[in-house]
């Protein structure tokens, strides 16, 4: 378990990150013409970026509002992704998966956090008995975004989706929020809009959303404010290539 890097001066929280992480590559170039050999786009490179995705992203969020963040992950994977320079449009994304086994969750002290948040890709760091687990042993809040179906095993956490993960569920639990893109939220019932602006790239945003609703939660103990928190520091993100940790400042 390692401390995330950050400038922030003063740390408000200290928030337990645990999930699956990965190696987000972004590769610029042009495409000039179409392959003699397949009716596909040839693309040239130009440039290269990389930054730490899923759960990883999740910390710099949070790290990027001052919070200290410890995380706890396995092995990485990567997530390549191809833009043209010109129109700043993605064009294929690569995906070469880590699949890990189950983190242990040993003599971990968790009363020094002030939440902990799961980021889980289903990618094997993270299990229903894991969640299971830290909601019979740690007495603070659990946020929970997840790719399992089964949610009312959760109960207990305050569960993040979208919606396509929502229509996949099988079951569901209380505190379940569902994001819908440029259609906002729905908690309980609920409708939160969203903010309208020019969407560039939608990568990232739900890491965004869910530590953006992990602070101001800590901060208001308010699940509205902190729901529409979240929407408006989304809305910074999509507006940026790529992830994108907002500032404070930014989302204000």
């Amino acid at each position: 378990m390692t401390e995330s890097n950050h400038t922030q001066p003063q740390k408000q929280f200290r928030i337990l990150v645990i999930g699956d992480v990965c190696v987000d590559i972004y590769q610029y170039g042009v495409v000039d013409r179409i392959s003699p050999e397949a009716p596909v786009p040839v693309f040239i490179p130009t440039r290269e970026e990389s930054t730490n995705g899923m759960a990883a992203n999740v910390a710099a969020n949070l790290a990027a509002l001052g919070c200290e963040v410890l995380v706890a992950s396995g092995q990485p994977g990567s997530k390549t992704r191809l833009i043209d320079e010109r129109s700043r449009q993605q064009i294929v994304r690569i995906d070469n998966d880590y699949v890990n086994e189950p983190y242990p969750l040993t003599d971990m002290d968790l009363s020094v956090c002030s939440a902990i948040v799961v980021s889980d890709y289903n990618k094997g760091n993270v299990t229903y008995e894991l969640i299971e687990k830290l909601r019979k042993t740690y007495s603070g809040p659990i946020f929970v975004d997840t790719k399992k179906t089964d949610l009312a095993r959760l109960a207990g956490c305050i569960v993040k989706i979208n919606n396509k993960e929502f229509n996949d569920a099988k079951s569901v639990c209380d505190e379940l929020i569902v994001t819908h893109g440029r259609n906002g939220a729905v908690y309980k019932g609920h409708t939160y809009p969203a903010v309208e602006i020019a969407v560039t790239d939608v990568c990232g945003a739900g890491d965004t959303f869910l530590a953006a609703l992990c602070y101001e939660y800590l901060k208001s103990n308010n699940m509205d404010l902190a729901i529409e928190f979240a929407i408006r520091a989304s809305a910074v993100t999509v507006q940026h290539i790529g992830v994108y940790a907002p500032t404070l400042e930014e989302i204000k």
